[in-house]
């Protein structure tokens, strides 16, 4: 598990999925409840790529787009 991942879930408000995760990771289980559902992992390494994989689509979200600004001038004018 990358350490960055597991800080930055044990960093997210109580109650979030993402702390969720993180707690049942710590804390050595696979068993997770959220929301009123339950998940079972097949492994901690299963529950840490489910880690990654949230982490990666808030950042992704938390990007602002880049915009590129393309100018063109004709030469020659007489």
């Amino acid at each position: 598990m990358d350490p960055t991942v597991l800080a930055w879930a044990l960093a997210q408000p109580t109650g979030s999925r993402a702390a969720a995760l993180a707690s049942a990771y710590t804390g050595g289980t696979t068993r997770v409840t959220f929301d009123g559902r339950t998940v079972e992992y097949r492994s901690l390494d299963e529950l840490g790529r489910a880690l990654a994989v949230l982490r990666g689509a808030e950042m992704t979200a938390a990007r602002r787009p880049s915009v590129t600004l393309a100018s063109f001038s004709r030469g020659g004018s007489t």
